[in-house]
C-alpha cells in the first residue's frame, strides 16, 4: 500500500519505547508517507527509555489535525509526559473529533484516558493500565490489536506487526 501524499504524526516525549516509535516511522516511510515526529517543542531531542534520541520535527502547538492522516501514540513512560502537555492533548482531541485513525500501543492509551476517545470503546493496552482505560470509559480486552471505530490499540512491542497492519488498513480505507 502506498501512502504517497499522506502525512502521519508519531508523538514523542522522553522515555518512549524505542520500537513503538521507530517501527511505525520506518513502515510509514517505506510506504511512501511523510512522518512528523511531534513533540512539545520542535527541534528538541527526546531520549527513549534506553537513551536513543528522537528529534521532534514539529511542535504540538503547530500540529493541525487537518494536515494529518493518522497519529501514533507510543508507549514506554512517554505517555505520562505527553498528557502533561495541553498542546499534545489538543492535537489528539482534534484528530479524534475529525474521526482520523488514532493508534495507541502499550501505555499509549494513557493519553487517550485524558480525552473522551475511550468512552464506549473496546480497547487493549499494557495490562498495568487496564484500570485506567476502564475508568476512562473503555472496555478492556486482551488481544494483540483492537480496532473500534477510529481507535486502534495494542498491548506490547510484540504486537507491532498486527498494530501496523490495522493502522495502514485504516488509513487506506479513510
Amino acid at each position: 500500500m502506498t501512502l504517497s501524499g499522506k502525512r502521519v504524526a508519531v508523538l514523542v516525549e522522553q522515555q518512549y519505547q524505542e520500537m513503538e516509535v521507530w517501527y511505525p516511522v520506518y513502515r510509514f516511510r517505506e510506504a511512501g508517507g511523510t512522518v512528523e515526529l511531534v513533540g512539545p517543542e520542535a527541534g528538541k531531542t527526546y531520549p527513549s527509555k534506553l537513551g536513543y534520541p528522537a528529534k521532534s520535527t514539529l511542535a504540538a502547538a503547530d500540529a493541525k489535525a487537518d494536515a494529518f492522516a493518522a497519529v501514533v501514540i507510543p508507549g514506554g513512560f512517554a505517555p505520562d509526559y505527553i498528557r502533561r502537555s495541553e498542546a499534545m492533548l489538543r492535537f489528539v482531541r482534534d484528530m479524534h473529533a475529525q474521526g482520523k485513525p488514532i493508534a495507541a500501543i502499550c501505555h499509549g492509551p494513557w493519553v487517550l484516558c485524558s480525552t473522551t476517545a475511550l468512552k464506549g470503546r473496546k480497547v487493549t493496552c499494557f495490562h498495568s493500565i487496564q484500570d485506567d482505560v476502564q475508568n476512562a470509559g473503555g472496555t478492556y480486552v486482551d488481544q494483540e490489536v483492537v480496532v473500534d471505530g477510529n481507535i486502534i490499540t495494542s498491548r506490547t512491542p510484540d504486537d507491532l506487526p498486527a498494530f501496523m497492519a490495522a493502522l495502514l488498513e485504516a488509513i487506506r480505507n479513510r
